[in-house]
Formats: structure tokens, sequence, C-alpha cells
């Protein structure tokens, strides 16, 4: 069971001043508004509504805290969230891009959007949402020029590819990689970018997000531990706690 099931709301800001001060990694999901962001979360968290789409697309402009750990899986979610216990954090960035939302707005959360991911010392890698049936938008390649001086990770998820036909799907990851690869160091090394194919209609491409949060997150060597621990548990047994007779 992935890790990120544990996820429950932890807090929301509409300010930089009121992040959490919390020291946990943090990977913070990004996109334009309609691209499937709230939906990416939910699947990926295996919960209908953990995150929210507004209903006017482009609305919600505060930044939504969602912790992993600190709680028991399965129990009643209204729990105390144990703090101490918190591995990570998902943080869902409001949506851009859309054309309604009043300039006075949209001027907020773009400074809200570029502080946080280029100066937030926790944040520990960004998953960008893209419809797969259109190429980057200027505002993505803005949240792109964003990120890349941090030298952080980007994972590009290419959202709705079921409703791409096979060679459609192909080009647009093609696209997506050549895109991404163009960012590179003072050095000339591309940077740590990303990009899978992703539906969450047709819940494909789910293990090989997962799999890539719960490494920035650290998830993974937590699981690594823990089976380690288990092995050594066992390995340390009696002949007859292995059901093995003494003597065999």
């Amino acid at each position: 069971m992935s890790q990120l099931w544990q996820a429950r709301f932890f807090t929301t800001v509409n300010h930089l001043r009121d992040l959490p001060a919390t020291q946990m990694p943090e990977i913070a999901f990004a996109g334009r508004s309609n691209a499937g962001k709230s939906t990416a979360i939910n699947i990926l968290c295996n919960q209908k509504r953990l995150a929210f789409a507004s209903k006017t697309p482009g609305r919600t402009q505060h930044i939504n805290y969602f912790s992993i750990g600190g709680s028991h899986v399965a129990m009643h979610r209204k729990d105390e969230t144990r703090v101490d216990e918190i591995k990570g954090f998902l943080v869902d960035l409001p949506g851009y891009g859309y054309a309604e939302v009043a300039g006075s707005a949209k001027e907020h959360w773009q400074h809200l959007l570029g502080d946080y991911v280029q100066a937030r010392p926790q944040l520990a890698g960004l998953v960008l949402i893209v419809d797969s049936r259109r190429p980057f938008t200027d505002l993505d390649v803005q949240m792109l020029e964003w990120f890349a001086p941090t030298g952080k990770p980007i994972h590009c998820l290419l959202s709705k590819a079921d409703k791409l036909n096979r060679n459609d799907s192909t080009n647009a990851l093609r696209q997506a990689r050549t895109i991404l690869s163009s960012y590179v160091d003072e050095q000339g090394k591309p940077f740590p970018f990303t990009a899978q194919l992703f539906s969450a209609l047709k819940r494909s491409g789910l293990e090989e997000a997962t799999t890539k949060i719960e490494s920035w997150l650290g998830l993974d060597q937590d699981a690594d531990t823990a089976t380690a621990a288990e092995t050594g548990a066992t390995d340390e047994k009696s002949p007859g706690e292995r059901g093995v007779s003494p003597g065999q």
C-alpha cells in the first residue's frame, strides 16, 4: 500500500509568512487550471475529496498542505495529527492561467507561487501537471523558469493521456522530455526534470508517479528499513519458531 494513502488535510495558507514552521520535506503540485491537478492528487492518495477543484477554475488562491504520517491509517480522519510523526507534506499550489480571474488576484498568487517555489527550503521537488493534449503553455514555462534555478527535481505528469491515441501519446511524451531536457545548469548538465503519461480515469501511470514522489519524500527508505527490520526479526527466530525442528 502506498504511504501517500495516509494523506490528510493539515493547513491552508494565503501568505508566505503563514507557511508551517516544520522541517519535513514538501512535494508541491502545480499546474494550469483545468489540467487535472486536484484529480491527480486525489487518485495518488486514493481519496475522493482530499484536494478540491473550485467550481470556477482559477478561483482557489490558497496553498493547501496535506500531511503524510502522523495519524493512524484507516482510522477516523478526525483523530489528532501527531506533528512529530509526520514524514512529509504534499502541497497543493493554486492553479494558474484562468482568464476571468481579476488582475489583483492573479498578481497575488503569481507572487505566492513564484516566491514559494523559489525560496522554500523544505521543498524537495515539484510535480507539474500539464494537459497532455496541449503543449506547454507560457505559464507552464514560467513555472519551469521559476523553479529551474533551485536545481531541485521536477516530474511532469502529462494528464488526461487516456484521451490520446498511441501515436499522439508518444509524441506528447517526446515533446515534453525535449522541453525539459533543454534546461541545463551553468556547466551544461541537464536539470533533474522527468516526465510521464498519466490518466486518473484509467488509473495509468500511478505506480511510476507514486514511486517518484515517495522517493523524494524519503518514504522508500522508510519502507526499505521496515523490510530489513522484519527480515532481521525473522532471521533471529529460533529454529523452533521458524517451524524447523532442532537438529534439522
